[in-house]
C-alpha cells in the first residue's frame, strides 16, 4: 500500500457520513469525532450542548493511490445537503455544520472548485453554504460512537432516513449509476 493522507469532513450526524465512505474502495478507515472548536478532547455531551464550537465529523484515512482526494469531495457533496448551514437533516445546530476541512492549498484549491461546479450546476435553487475551513485538531469520538452503522444497524436506519430520501431526490441520476 501507498502512503496513505488523511481527509477530514463535518456533515451532520457523524454516525451518517462513516458507511459512504467506509464502504468505498481505497478508504483505510473512518474515525467519528470532533473538529472545530475551542475546547480540547471534548466529550459528546461537550459538543452537543453547543458550547465547545466543535463539530462532529469524520477523518478518513485514504489510499491516494486508490481514490482521489476528488473523488472523496464528490462523496461528500452526496451525503449532504450544502444549503442547510446550520444543521443536516434532523439533526440541528452549530455541531452538525457542514464543512470542508482542508490541510494545505491543493485541497483548499479542490474544494473550491468542487463546491463552484456544485453551484454552477443547478441542481440546488439554494445557495451553496457548506464552508471550506482549516483542518483543527480533530478529537476521536467515544467508542460507542465508532462504526455505529455496523454496531446498531436499526438505530442507524432511522438516523439515515431523511438523508436517504435527499439522496435520492438530488443525487438519484449517480445513484443509478453507481448501482
Amino acid at each position: 500500500m501507498s502512503q496513505t493522507k488523511t481527509a477530514i469532513f463535518a456533515g451532520g450526524c457523524f454516525w451518517c457520513m462513516v458507511r459512504p465512505f467506509d464502504e468505498t474502495p481505497g478508504i483505510v478507515n473512518v474515525v467519528s469525532g470532533y473538529t472545530g472548536g475551542h475546547v480540547a478532547n471534548p466529550t459528546y455531551e461537550q459538543v452537543k450542548s453547543h458550547t465547545t464550537g466543535h463539530t462532529e465529523a469524520v477523518a478518513i484515512t485514504y489510499d491516494p493511490a486508490v481514490i482521489s482526494y476528488q473523488q472523496l469531495l464528490d462523496i461528500y457533496w452526496q451525503q449532504t445537503d450544502p444549503t442547510d448551514a446550520m444543521g443536516q437533516f434532523q439533526d440541528r445546530g452549530d455541531n452538525y455544520r457542514p464543512v470542508i476541512f482542508v490541510q494545505n492549498e491543493t485541497e483548499r484549491q479542490l474544494a473550491i472548485a468542487s463546491r463552484e461546479k456544485l453551484a454552477a450546476s443547478g441542481r440546488f435553487t439554494d445557495p451553496i453554504v457548506t464552508k471550506i475551513e482549516a483542518t483543527q485538531p480533530f478529537y476521536p469520538a467515544e467508542a460507542e460512537h465508532q462504526d455505529f452503522y455496523k454496531r446498531h444497524p436499526e438505530r442507524f436506519a432511522e438516523e439515515i432516513a431523511g438523508r436517504e430520501e435527499f439522496t435520492a431526490k438530488y443525487w438519484q441520476k449517480e445513484a443509478n449509476i453507481r448501482g
